[in-house]
């Protein structure tokens, strides 16, 4: 992304700051009830081992849930990739974790598992399916033409997966890695929110609750803010990993390096 690109919409941020901090200042609006942006900020400086401390738990989870979602994303992509009778066994149960909303699971992952297990499973469940489907629609959309010049040199099917359909699949795979890293956290904070409401769990989400039982407003808007952040920085993390694998012969990191 060029510099142009990304000024746009940093300034629309920053005047979209300005406006909610003239409105409060305006309207006398008390922090316990909307905390203007710098009030927001001076907390998280105020705050900022509590919540650091707290935010590297939460993107520990989100972490280790990707790259657990990640690996087991792909290979059973891979194992459904090898029959139709396999894909159509397995993948309605991935479609069934899939549209369990996680709120509804994480309460019944606490009662068998600890807090932290729960939570990480949590994150995985929500993460894993984007990875698996996008992964799977790549390796099922190679080219026909060149499956059959493959046809025509007799390649073999561990040939076929190495130099055909893997890197087919790697646009769609990374589509599904950029989807799975958001919902990674979003997974994470949903557990952590089951968890902290029963007094267990140290991550941005439980302080949120902490933070809402002892009516500090502004601390809540400040972890808010770094969960937001971290949203951030995971998903411009994935797309820069995807423009570094593509940029050389795929047209949609083409076209933002042109």
């Amino acid at each position: 992304m060029r510099f142009r690109d990304a000024l746009v919409p940093l300034l629309v941020f920053v005047a979209a700051l300005g406006a909610w901090e003239w409105i409060v200042a305006v309207k006398q609006i008390p922090p316990y009830v909307l905390p203007a942006p710098s009030v927001i900020f001076l907390k998280l400086i105020e705050d900022r081992a509590l919540l650091f401390s707290s935010l590297l738990v939460t993107l520990g989870v989100t972490l280790k849930a990707l790259a657990i979602a990640t690996l087991c994303g792909v290979a059973l992509a891979l194992l459904l990739a090898q029959s139709k009778w396999l894909e159509r066994a397995l993948l309605p149960f991935a479609i069934v974790l899939q549209v369990t909303p996680v709120i509804a699971i994480a309460p019944l992952l606490l009662v068998y598992m600890k807090p932290d297990s729960a939570v990480l499973v949590c994150a995985f469940l929500v993460a894993f399916f984007p990875i698996l489907s996008n992964t799977a629609l790549g390796l099922a959309s190679v080219d026909h033409a060149l499956r059959d010049l493959f046809t025509i040199y007799h390649a073999s099917p561990w040939q076929r997966l190495i130099h055909l359909r893997l890197p087919a699949a790697l646009p769609q795979f990374l589509t599904g890695l950029r989807i799975g890293g958001g919902l990674a956290l979003i997974g994470a904070i949903v557990a952590e929110l089951a968890a902290g409401a029963s007094g267990q769990g140290e991550g941005l989400a439980y302080r949120i609750v902490e933070a809402g039982f002892r009516l500090d407003i502004p601390r809540m808007f400040a972890a808010l803010a770094l969960i937001s952040l971290t949203g951030l920085a995971i998903y411009a993390a994935l797309s820069a990993l995807s423009w570094y694998l593509l940029r050389g012969w795929h047209e949609s990191a083409r076209e933002e390096a042109d």
